[in-house]
């Protein structure tokens, strides 16, 4: 029988059962031979209960474990600027004002564990699955616009520099700066990090960005460069210094995900306008960068934002595990009407986000309901853990092309995007990278404030780290601005806040070093019990 179709009544309803949909009249105590045990292997109630328990996590996240979400919509305002959106692109999600399509929207830390700290210094993960009438969109970026790297490559590597040592499990900026101080295309964003944009006040009032470039196709088969962002519409935006931030994680290490679920609950919806940058898909070479390049923003003087809908977030999950932590995104993840550029971070992430699924979640991780699109599917895959349903009518045929019935190809209503590709397949930078250029522009826009948190982090960050370290990172500061690398120095030379490297930590913490020798100086002892 259809479990839809069952009648339940309110007693039957508040029955506690197993998974089987047997009774279970005492849930406090095993079978056991007397009162004292031993307990016999028949406990089918405890092994279910305990086997399911043992099992209840998947592996965590290998980046952004530690996440909160919320369901919405998304609005289209049916134009980009001033122009139909027709002009741009077919993707029907954008196509008509006031066109409202369903959203998940899971925010998250990147690089600490599940019930890690939401006051740390760490970008923020800002992803969001568009339930359309074509399928599933993933817009999958941060709250800032650019990244570390700009290849897929180095992936790995950032991660692993960024993540605790492999041998004290501790979090260790000297390894983050190594890193660095051979990657200087990330000079813009550790500019971004080490400011107070490092560490949003909570996830309503930050902005998000899609960080790579993508393409929107039109009905004509006609592509353009776009870049996606979201801009807080009603909240504001908000960022912490380290000291505010350390304030806050000593009263409540959740603060971020109680906040926007309490906005929520007392109908204080966050929103946020969606915003466009396009580009014309060509190599651009009176630009002084790659616009491929995920370490570089498109100036907003020659390529404005242009808004496109607004997204409102309006209802909290019913379960954290099966909304928030089972919900699986890809970059990969488009409707008609979007594409791919030739962005390499983001043809690497395209691969890597849906394999992570797989494993994590498993097989299927797509037909759970956080997952699933909102309307028909129909593949010929098979099995695999966790299969829910077949997702096909014939039973028999599971393969295409087939003449005896089956599942056939859809008819394609419009032209692809056929960009033409040319050249000797190499591996090489692309040519250019102009690694500092943005990143003393960043320095230079922000605030006296910002501006004098960002030298105290980075201060309180080098001086843990190695002198071979320090003079590469310094060298690099001082091509991105003059200013910034002197004030780096003498900061350096000064020994700000007492830091030496045997006190070396986590990224941003001030003098955590001290707070090790505080725990055990300033403790007051105990008799044993």
């Amino acid at each position: 029988m259809d479990d839809n179709n069952k009648s339940i009544n309110q007693s039957e309803e508040n029955t506690l059962t197993n998974r089987q949909g047997h009774p279970i009249t005492d849930n406090q105590n095993l079978r056991t031979v007397g009162n004292r045990g031993p307990t016999v292997l028949e406990n089918y109630d405890f092994l279910e209960k305990i086997t399911h328990f043992d099992r209840e996590k998947t592996p965590e996240r290998v980046v952004h474990s530690r996440g909160a979400g919320a369901h919405g919509y998304f609005e289209a305002y049916g134009t980009v600027g001033d122009e139909p959106i027709s002009t741009y692109t077919r993707a029907k999600l954008f196509s008509e004002r006031g066109k409202k399509t369903p959203v998940f929207v899971r925010f998250s830390t990147v690089n600490h564990g599940t019930h890690s700290p939401e006051t740390l210094r760490d970008p923020r993960g800002f992803a969001v699955k568009f339930y359309t009438e074509d399928g599933n969109w993933d817009l999958v970026g941060n709250n800032l616009k650019v990244f570390f790297i700009r290849d897929a490559m180095k992936f790995p590597d950032l991660v692993h520099a960024f993540k605790p040592d492999p041998v004290t499990n501790i979090q260790d900026v000297e390894r983050i700066f190594d890193f660095i101080s051979n990657t200087p295309e990330a000079m813009h964003m550790i500019t971004f990090l080490f400011s107070p944009w490092g560490i949003p006040a909570n996830y309503r009032q930050m902005q998000g960005s899609g960080v790579n470039t993508y393409k929107w196709v039109n009905h004509e088969g006609k592509a353009v460069l776009v870049k996606y962002h979201w801009q807080p519409l009603t909240q504001g935006i908000k960022n912490l210094t380290q000291k505010q931030a350390e304030e806050i994680q000593g009263k409540n290490f959740n603060h971020a995900t109680q906040d926007l679920y309490e906005a929520i609950e007392r109908g204080e919806y966050p929103e946020w306008e969606m915003c466009v940058q396009i580009m014309s898909d060509d190599d651009h070479p009176e630009l002084d960068f790659d616009p491929l390049d995920p370490t570089k923003i498109w100036p907003e003087d020659q390529f404005p934002f242009l808004p496109v809908g607004k997204m409102v977030l309006n209802k909290n999950p019913d379960n954290y595990f099966a909304e928030v932590e089972q919900a699986a995104f890809g970059t990969g993840v488009l409707v008609d009407g979007l594409d791919f550029s030739d962005d390499k971070l983001l043809q690497g992430r395209t691969f890597s986000y849906s394999d992570t699924q797989r494993y994590r979640v498993g097989a299927n991780y797509l037909q759970l309901p956080v997952n699933a699109p909102r309307k028909h599917v129909a593949t010929n895959q098979e099995g695999g853990q966790m299969l829910y349903h077949v997702d096909r009518t014939q039973r028999h045929i599971n393969y295409e092309p087939s003449t005896i019935g089956g599942l056939q190809e859809a008819k394609q209503a419009a032209p692809d995007h056929q960009p033409e590709v040319e050249g000797k397949v190499v591996r090489q930078k692309i040519d250019r990278t102009n690694d500092f250029k943005q990143a003393g522009e960043r320095y230079r826009l922000l605030e006296d404030w910002e501006r004098e948190d960002l030298i105290a982090n980075l201060t309180d960050a080098l001086l843990s780290c190695d002198r071979r370290i320090q003079e590469k990172m310094l060298g690099y500061f001082s091509q991105c601005d003059e200013e910034y690398g002197q004030r780096l120095k003498s900061g350096i030379a000064q020994g700000n806040g007492g830091n030496s490297k045997e006190m070396g930590g986590p990224m941003g913490a001030t003098n955590p070093g001290a707070a090790v020798k505080d725990a055990e100086q300033k403790s007051r002892p105990s008799k044993p019990y």
